[in-house]
């Protein structure tokens, strides 16, 4: 089992009471009366029209420790929601209760450990409302419609608390993943902005996700997300705290102190690229038209180069790379000395010129790749939800979106269905072992019936 909660974890185990956004109206719930006890929510009765099926659990002997056979006397009875698209079911978990008439004793097999303990919800109603969530982009609110349709009221506080639960529950597993990056030599970063309600507020402000990723060279395939309320590049230097390999990144300011406590920068040739991109756009420049040619050059020799191992990698981009882009530093250089200092072709040239020893470092290493695109993909899904949750709703709820979307967007680039892993992560990791918990993570996980 997971060691014990620290304080901290604990009270951030509180109950989850805002989902990670909505489409409707911004509204901020009135605090209550801390002087009055709250009323205990009563659970309803799942819908008697449901299909069943009924699961039992006896124990492994019905033969008393005194060598009596004992009796069945009576059960207990649990039910489970289950979903499939469209129709739900209920699990009936049969407990039965075995008595020894000589030494009045009564025995029953355990409940089943379960992620939500005491819930009604299966592992497999999780995953769905999970998945629906953060890679289908479904609000909980249209959940809630969606549910109601296929017979069962399943208010969104009630979706809500199972989201932020698992969230939490599956935090060991996303900080496990984490140390596993930190063992990679190149790492990829990147952050987006994320509407956060403000604490106490009825307004919102901006908060960010950090990405951070191996690399497509990398035999371990993964992406962890971090939530954090600015932009500040302390976000970056907490997560890399003790690491010092290479970084591939844009030329945000907030790494750069990172640079001067060991770790190596890589630059982004894409986005050398992009600003003259942006320049051939709105001007047609007949430089931009070059460095857009030559730049292209060095992505065909990239195409070539991808199925190769690390060592013909090198060895190709020093042959054929290295040249080309010795003579368009001297190119860009002799260009800049005819162009005006403010000018947009100035400034297009001058980012390239002025990080050039960190864009040229992939020659050096054919583990390191040419640009930073592969964690802006990781982060696309960010983009794409925020567009229907609009806000997190809290800083604790961002975090355990930020734990959820971790496993779900590794699930998918290790090629992973992500709502079966999920569903069977879930059903395993309560009693899975510290030891043990490298095999629930998506670049190692098989399916209990292919394992």
């Amino acid at each position: 089992m997971f060691p014990a909660l620290s304080g901290h974890q604990r009270r951030q185990g509180a109950p989850f009471n805002r989902e990670v956004g909505t489409v409707e109206k911004l509204k901020v719930e009135p605090e209550t009366d801390q002087g009055s006890a709250p009323a205990k929510p009563r659970r309803q009765s799942l819908p008697s029209e449901l299909p069943r099926t009924e699961i039992h659990h006896e124990p492994d002997s019905t033969t008393c420790g005194c060598g009596c056979q004992m009796e069945r006397i009576g059960e207990d009875v649990s039910e489970k929601l289950d979903y499939e698209p469209g129709t739900f079911s209920v699990e009936r978990h049969i407990r039965g209760k075995w008595a020894c008439q000589a030494c009045e004793t009564i025995q029953q097999a355990p409940v089943a450990p379960h992620i939500i303990d005491k819930g009604i919800p299966t592992t497999n109603l999780l995953a769905q409302v999970l998945i629906s969530k953060y890679a289908d982009h479904q609000p909980l609110y249209r959940q809630q419609q969606i549910y109601a349709r296929a017979g069962v009221d399943l208010p969104r506080s009630t979706l809500s608390d199972w989201v932020g639960r698992c969230g939490l529950e599956l935090a060991p597993l996303v900080d496990r993943l984490r140390e596993v990056l930190h063992q990679k030599p190149i790492l990829h970063a990147d952050e987006t902005p994320v509407s956060m309600l403000a604490p106490g507020q009825k307004k919102v402000h901006r908060a960010y996700v950090w990405a951070y990723a191996s690399t497509r060279f990398s035999a371990i395939q993964g992406v962890v997300y971090d939530f954090r309320p600015t932009r500040s590049g302390q976000a970056a230097r907490d997560f890399l705290e003790g690491w010092a390999g290479k970084l591939v990144c844009d030329d945000y300011r907030g790494y750069k102190a990172g640079f001067k406590q060991g770790i190596t920068e890589i630059g982004c040739m894409a986005h050398a690229r992009r600003k003259f991109h942006d320049l051939y756009d709105t001007s047609q420049s007949p430089i931009a038209k070059t460095a857009l040619e030559t730049i292209g050059l060095l992505y065909a020799i990239e195409r070539e180069a991808a199925d190769m191992d690390s060592e013909a990698r090198q060895t190709l981009r020093q042959a054929r790379s290295k040249p080309i882009l010795d003579k368009l530093r001297d190119w860009l250089i002799g260009q800049r000395e005819k162009v005006t200092n403010g000018t947009a072709t100035a400034k297009a040239i001058d980012y390239s010129l002025k990080r050039w020893e960190a864009l040229i470092r992939y020659l050096d290493d054919g583990d390191v790749p040419i640009d930073n695109n592969w964690v802006e993909n990781q982060i696309r899904p960010w983009a794409l939800g925020r567009s229907n949750w609009l806000f997190a709703g809290s800083l604790r709820s961002g975090q355990r979106a930020a734990n959820i979307m971790s496993l779900i967007q590794s699930a998918k680039i290790n090629g992973l269905d992500p709502q079966a892993y999920l569903k069977e992560v879930m059903e395993r990791l309560p009693t899975t072992k510290w030891s043990e918990i490298d095999g629930l993570l998506p670049h190692n996980w098989e399916p209990v019936n292919m394992a």
